[in-house]
């Protein structure tokens, strides 16, 4: 395997994870209980992966935000990166929002669900549902404005010990990096040079880490089989997902190498090459925070972004930009109604495009978080929030997916606002069968 690519490797984890959890569920006995086994042994090491990726998430967006806004020397070349790259998520986010609704209402995925199924999905993660409702309803209670007050933190350290507090860490940064601009050079060079080096040092660790990616994954994947809800629900909900993965799939595949070709002039294969480990990372590890570190290094060394552009828009994109999520809450929350048999007016649908939009801004950038966001979403259009049981039974394998698709999303972005600022590059990839740069 030594000679293979690194998204040829990820992938063999892939399919070897799951030929091991259909295995183990396959022959699982009380003499032999393989399922227990996969999470007692193989599990801890797939755990052990994403932590370590986890663990370098904040030092590297505190090191690469400082210097790349420090590298800018000038406020207004941060405001015009700054502009374009929040204008330009905003647009995705958009677009991802419209085309879950446009996917759903023509599928309406919820006249395929019958009463019965409906009253299993609901008896049997009801406690689940309920559970998201207080998390969201806390937030609520916060304020309309809770979203600005929380971006700016009261104590840095304390917010740089959560990953669900990026956001807190990223606006220090900034800051940080501003106050380094309107510093005199020479007093701010031995602190630019440490942050410097620091970022080096990361990015090193960020190659030894990959080096253990087709392990973790084949980890991450044995356990998510084994530990699979009931099949005959998963059937059963398979028409929904099937509408979810295709809207992700038209983001994937058409709408975000679309915009690269139009507007950076690179070509379709370049974009999907170059980010494919990034997205199978993120689907196997379903958090856009832990996947920033390899989505940092492929667009830099194989999509050819200069790191002044990517260590600025990539981490603000791994908070706020979740466009697969955002696509998910608009089909989930039609397809709720649809199976409790309420119509929604075209008014409605305006109110999921733009709470949506809003809600995944405030998504944090880990498992499971869209699912606490999309409670706000179906109070919006007074959907009840017991809803949600209808759609646990197969939120994980679709969080994967949306996953994948924020982190691309990210990429496309970066890549655009790279090329508008005259900062894209070559990169280092030549061939599809090209080798991972730490090999």
């Amino acid at each position: 395997m030594r000679g293979l690519a690194l998204h040829w490797k990820i992938l063999i984890g892939m399919v070897v994870g799951i030929l091991l959890g259909l295995a183990a569920t396959a022959i699982d006995s009380p003499a032999f209980p393989a399922q227990q086994w996969v999470v007692d042994w193989i599990k801890p090491f797939g755990t052990m992966f994403i932590n370590a990726l986890k663990m370098i998430a904040i030092p590297l967006i505190v090191a690469s935000l400082i210097k790349g806004v420090s590298d800018l020397k000038d406020l207004s070349k941060l405001s015009q990166m700054g502009f374009r790259t929040l204008g330009l998520y905003v647009v995705t986010t958009l677009i991802a929002v419209l085309l879950g609704l446009l996917v759903v209402n023509l599928a309406r995925p919820g006249m395929a669900i019958s009463n019965e199924t409906r009253e299993n999905l609901v008896e049997k993660f009801s406690h689940k549902a309920s559970d998201k409702e207080a998390s969201a309803g806390a937030q609520k209670e916060k304020g309309p404005l809770s979203p600005l007050v929380e971006m700016v933190p009261d104590n840095v350290i304390r917010s740089a010990a959560d990953n669900g507090s990026m956001l807190k860490v990223i606006f220090f940064a900034i800051f940080f990096g501003v106050g380094m601009i309107l510093v005199e050079p020479e007093k701010s060079a031995p602190v630019k040079l440490f942050f410097d080096g620091v970022n080096e040092v990361i990015l090193k660790l960020i190659d030894l880490i990959m080096l253990a990616s087709p392990f973790g994954v084949l980890a991450l994947l044995a356990a998510l089989v084994v530990e699979s809800e009931d099949a005959q629900l998963l059937v059963a909900l398979l028409y929904y997902g099937m509408c979810v993965v295709a809207g992700l799939l038209i983001m994937l595949l058409v709408v975000y190498p679309l915009a690269v070709v139009m507007l950076t002039g690179k070509s379709y294969g370049f974009f999907l090459k170059g980010i494919l480990p990034a997205q199978m990372l993120a689907f196997s590890t379903s958090s856009s925070a832990a996947t920033l570190p390899v989505t940092m290094e492929r667009v830099e060394e194989h999509l050819g972004v200069d790191r002044e552009v990517s260590s600025f828009v990539l981490p603000i994109g791994a908070t706020i930009n979740m466009d697969g999520t955002s696509l998910y809450q608009s089909v989930a929350a039609v397809f709720i109604a649809q199976v409790l048999g309420m119509d929604l007016t075209l008014g409605d649908q305006l109110t999921i495009v733009m709470t949506a939009t809003l809600a995944s801004i405030g998504s944090a950038a880990v498992p499971g978080a869209g699912m606490v966001m999309l409670v706000v979403v179906l109070e919006a259009i007074n959907v009840p929030a017991y809803g949600l049981a209808l759609i646990f039974a197969i939120d994980r394998p679709l969080d994967m997916c949306r996953t994948a698709v924020n982190v691309t999303g990210d990429a496309a972005v970066t890549m655009v606002v790279a090329q508008s600022v005259g900062k894209l590059g070559h990169s280092e990839v030549k061939e599809w069968d090209d080798n991972y740069p730490v090999e």
